[in-house]
């Protein structure tokens, strides 16, 4: 049986051209460790600058601030490769944090900050992270109540942050904070350095998946922050936040389209390999079907994936079906894991077995980025009931 041809609809020379580049520096950087740095909780932190050299982290930056260039395309096309070919989501994630945590700079920020902030972090000199949840918030993000009070030329911050993707050891974290009053209005956006005395780690946590990337809990006591590092204006945090949510969710859509698929191979190979009753798994009828579901569920994924990109590089404002974009492709990528684990049997359920971790890292993609129940809220709103 033949794995579904994988593409985002998007499969120009350059495309292709850079699916060989990622995928001989997955094959060879990443897929080697891949097991051990899960097993590890951590990858080598000289492993940024390794990706970076490799052109990975540059992907879909300009080239004036130290970017490989091209768009949305070729960011998925790079993360998929690094999926298929590294077989590590929490190292993806991991090296991809940046993905979240400079856009706003990028987009809103002033020459200077763009100097100290985004080239470090396309070098992979300095790691960056998002900091929008907090304890108490959840999905709601107008509920935001780390507090940037304005002393001079600085801002005193308090509070907290959790479920950071490489919060452990970004050098700067882009973080939410209320420098107005209650709601939307009052958040803004400010880049908060590890070296800032009074932040800290409060905890490293431990998760179902994504063992290789670090999460954190962090904590902001009286940090003096600079006022020069406000990204745009006072009180425009929330629009920037929305606009990150779009393409970070097809971000999610697109790595989701990507886990299944490698799950699905993995489980093809498997199916042709195992013996049972005297013949291989795919000879039986009930293996084949659920292989045939599984291709269905990958590429109607792709496809909806791949529509969404498409318009919305178009020019068109896509929230609703990037938000059905996210919800199709996790779906796919939760049922087409948890089949690909029951082809394995037993050996599915241990961790030394790609299938097992998949489907462990496949659980947080309904959660991240806007819950299921959030982005059905998006669609609702969009469609009119």
């Amino acid at each position: 049986m033949e794995a579904p041809q994988k593409s985002y609809l998007f499969e120009t020379d350059e495309h292709r051209a850079l699916r060989e580049q990622i995928r001989r520096f997955a094959t060879n950087a990443i897929a080697p460790n891949a097991h051990a740095w899960e097993e590890a909780n951590e990858f080598p932190r000289e492993l940024y600058q390794t990706a970076a050299k490799a052109g990975f982290l540059g992907v879909g930056y300009p080239e004036e601030l130290g970017g490989n260039g091209g768009d949305l395309t070729h960011v998925l096309c790079a993360s998929e490769e690094m999926v298929l070919a590294g077989k590590s989501v929490g190292t993806l994630v991991g090296l991809g944090s940046l993905g979240i945590a400079i856009p706003p700079i990028v987009k809103f920020g002033t020459d200077a900050q763009k100097e100290r902030f985004v080239k470090p972090a396309l070098t992979g000199e300095k790691v960056s992270a998002l900091g929008i949840t907090e304890p108490g918030g959840g999905s709601d993000v107008a509920a935001v109540r780390t507090k940037a009070v304005r002393d001079g030329d600085h801002y005193i911050v308090n509070g907290s942050k959790t479920f950071i993707t490489s919060g452990c050891r970004a050098d700067f974290v882009t973080a939410a904070v209320r420098t107005g009053g209650e709601g939307h209005g009052g958040i803004s956006m400010l880049v908060i350095e590890s070296d800032t005395p009074g932040f800290s780690v409060s905890s490293k946590l431990k998760k179902t998946g994504w063992w290789a990337s670090d999460t954190a809990e962090l904590a902001f006591e009286d940090c003096r922050v600079p006022a020069s590092n406000l990204i745009g204006q006072e009180g425009a945090g929330f629009l920037m936040i929305m606009m990150n949510f779009v393409t970070e969710r097809l971000f999610i859509a697109g790595q989701c389209v990507a886990i299944a698929e490698l799950a699905y191979r993995e489980a093809v190979a498997y199916a042709k390999e195992r013996h049972a009753f005297g013949k291989n798994l795919a000879g039986f009828q009930v293996i084949r079907h659920k292989l045939a579901d599984m291709a269905t569920q990958v590429a109607a994924a792709r496809a909806l994936t791949g529509e969404c990109v498409t318009r919305y590089l178009g020019g068109e404002q896509t929230p609703a079906l990037a938000a059905m974009a996210k919800n199709t492709a996790t779906d796919a990528c939760s049922a087409v894991c948890d089949q690909a684990v029951q082809i394995h049997g037993g050996y599915g359920y241990m961790r030394e077995y790609v299938v097992e971790r998949l489907y462990r890292d496949a659980r947080l993609y309904p959660i991240g980025g806007g819950t299921r129940e959030i982005m059905n809220e998006i669609i609702s709103k969009v469609e009119g009931y």
